[in-house]
């Protein structure tokens, strides 16, 4: 009997110790996950989200809908080494750094370099938050935005009088109304519109990105939008007080820009259509250099056009108040340009010129070759950053199909289709399985973000920026007649990736973010950025990138950032001291991925206030 009970007990323990040493294993490996993740490198936010288990991508105390006037809540999280970042005082409202006024008197007015982007050094940078005006209201949702603008977000009456007879803007109480009137379309864009789409093929999708240089506030770029076009209009931050600023509130996409010495920030063969509507530029001048910058970025097929002076001066000489023999020489230039470029001219009818850059590059060359032009060197067309523009010739390197024409898909089947450059292999490292692959990603992320922001799609949303837009795939997964997204590729990324974003019928901007953007503040809904800081990572300090993200960020608009979590903490610390309520949360795929994703809301405040965001 005895010998019954000691076998039974040794059994017993040896159970015991397996159990035990198995419970080891089980733990020791659970702790080695749980390190690998990214927890226990202080991430002391996503362990507090992530321990309602089942419930980790839930934020309930963030308040993504709009109050005007009011708060979004508290943050949760408190740490008594925050470093508070101030308010600017409120004459910097509506301050843009790199387009500063009183800055660029100091620059020479020749080819308009004054107006050019020229940046503060690092030492003359604000610290500090820019204020919205008092009285800030969120703008009207789109369609809406296109027709009126809150008088309190960009209190400048200036334009209802200079372009009163034009048709620009009105002032009707609390409100600007944009009754869709232009310099050379008084009676309406969707008019001046109609007569284009009689030679250019508008409402098919084969013209789906345009240029508008010298854009007043916008209004060809936002009526073409209902017929699915994608506008990216530019004009300088000059006598005309906040034009570019009008057309962001509008809903239009626009940047603050000017056609001077550098090239502009688009990739070579971007845009279906360019434009310029009195735009004031001296398209003859430089021995055309701005035609042919114009050339460099438009696709061949492409369209341009001009309306107003010199075009049919013989009629409007007087008007213009300029002579019959300065308007023909000008127009000889510009004619004379054009051929040399290879635009067909299509039509010319009452103040209005359409030009089309011939498809055919091989037949164009021998043309230009027995010219006499002048081709560019430049190895690298999209390389294009603070480079000088040059009085020559940018060289088609286009082949195959794209030569034919064959490969540019009417919009939206353009959105994903194998785009032109990666077919070719001009994009290193990106093929066409990895392509596809990328744009299925995106989609998982974005239904992830709809699950977090249940009104991201909304149109609560309209303005959108991808500060780091890869292959434009968040954008291409966001696509809605809603919204839009400027994706910006920095200039430090690996991949120059803008030219196919633009080839997907979407548009976007080279810009290092170590530098201010060139917008007004208050001008993005959303902003996104996925994998920057760890870009930027020893390139500039965070700090500055997230008061530039603040700036240009609506109050009560909102922040995903998609980054590495050991990077997010350092963000974090950051974000604590300015107006913003935020979480971190898991990956999509669980707590065990080591990228994280941090969501915000910016405050609602204005200048002059006590600064407080609280609803009493």
């Amino acid at each position: 009997m005895a010998n019954k009970l000691n076998a039974g007990d040794s059994r017993t323990r040896s159970s015991v110790s397996i159990f035990i040493v198995a419970g080891l294993c089980c733990f020791f490996y659970l702790l080695g996950a749980w390190q690998r993740s990214g927890f226990g490198k202080g991430d002391s936010i996503a362990l507090e989200v992530t321990k309602n288990g089942a419930a980790c991508n839930v934020i309930p105390n963030l308040n993504f809908e709009t109050h005007h006037g009011g708060g979004a809540g508290m943050i949760e999280d408190s740490d008594s080494n925050v470093k508070e970042i101030k308010p600017c005082k409120p004459r910097y409202t509506d301050y843009t750094p790199c387009q500063d006024q009183n800055r660029a008197m100091k620059f020479p007015r020749e080819n308009m370099n004054y107006r050019e982007r020229h940046c503060p050094p690092q030492e003359e940078k604000l610290h500090c938050l820019i204020p919205a005006p008092n009285g800030y209201v969120t703008p009207f949702r789109w369609p809406k935005s296109r027709d009126y603008v809150p008088y309190a977000n960009a209190p400048y009456k200036s334009l209802t009088v200079e372009k009163a007879i034009q048709n620009w803007i009105q002032y009707e109480g609390s409100v600007f109304r944009f009754p869709g009137g232009g310099t050379q379309f008084p009676q309406g864009a969707d008019k001046y519109i109609d007569q284009l789409a009689s030679v250019i093929p508008i409402e098919n999708g084969t013209v789906r990105t345009a240029l508008d240089t010298g854009c007043g506030v916008a209004s060809w770029g936002a009526y073409l939008w209902r017929r699915k076009v994608i506008t990216m209009s530019f004009a300088p931050r000059d006598s005309h007080e906040a034009q570019v600023q009008f057309a962001l509130e509008r809903g239009v996409p626009a940047v603050i820009g000017v056609l001077g010495t550098i090239k502009m920030p688009y990739p070579s063969r971007a845009f279906d259509m360019a434009h310029c509507s009195r735009c004031l530029i001296p398209w003859g001048a430089n021995d055309g250099m701005y035609m042919k910058e114009v050339d460099r970025v438009l696709r061949p097929g492409g369209y341009w056009v001009l309306s107003g002076p010199p075009i049919n001066w013989k009629t409007n000489y007087k008007a213009w108040q300029r002579s019959k023999e300065d308007l023909e020489e000008e127009q000889r230039k510009i004619e004379e340009i054009a051929k040399l470029l290879c635009w067909e001219k299509k039509s010319e009818k009452a103040e209005i010129a359409i030009w089309q850059k011939r498809i055919d590059a091989d037949s164009c060359r021998a043309e230009q070759e027995n010219s006499g032009a002048t081709f560019c060197k430049a190895s690298d067309p999209d390389d294009v950053w603070y480079k000088k523009m040059e009085e020559c010739i940018t060289p088609s390197d286009v082949k195959g199909d794209e030569a034919s024409g064959e490969s540019i898909k009417p919009f939206p089947e353009r959105l994903y289709a194998i785009p032109q450059r990666i077919a070719s292999g001009s994009v290193r490292g990106v093929s066409a399985e990895s392509y596809q692959e990328d744009s299925k990603k995106w989609k998982r992320h974005v239904n992830a973000y709809k699950r977090i922001n249940k009104i991201l799609d909304s149109g609560r949303y309209r303005n959108i920026m991808d500060m780091n837009a890869g292959l434009g795939g968040f954008a291409a997964a966001l696509e809605s007649p809603k919204l839009w997204v400027m994706n910006v590729v920095p200039t430090i990324a690996e991949k120059n990736t803008l030219g196919v974003i633009y080839e997907r019928g979407l548009i976007g901007i080279y810009h290092d973010w170590c530098e201010g953007f060139s917008t007004y503040p208050r001008t993005y809904d959303l902003i996104h950025a996925n994998g920057l800081f760890s870009l930027y990572k020893d390139k500039c300090d965070f700090e500055d990138v997230l008061l530039e993200m603040d700036r240009i960020l609506r109050p009560e608009g909102a922040v995903i950032i998609r980054d590495a979590v050991d990077v997010l903490n350092k963000v974090q610390k950051i974000v604590r001291g300015i107006r913003w309520d935020f979480k971190l949360t898991d990956h999509e795929d669980g707590p065990l991925v080591p990228e994280k994703i941090l969501i915000a809301v910016k405050k609602y405040w204005v200048a002059g206030e006590n600064n407080s965001t609280s609803t009493e």
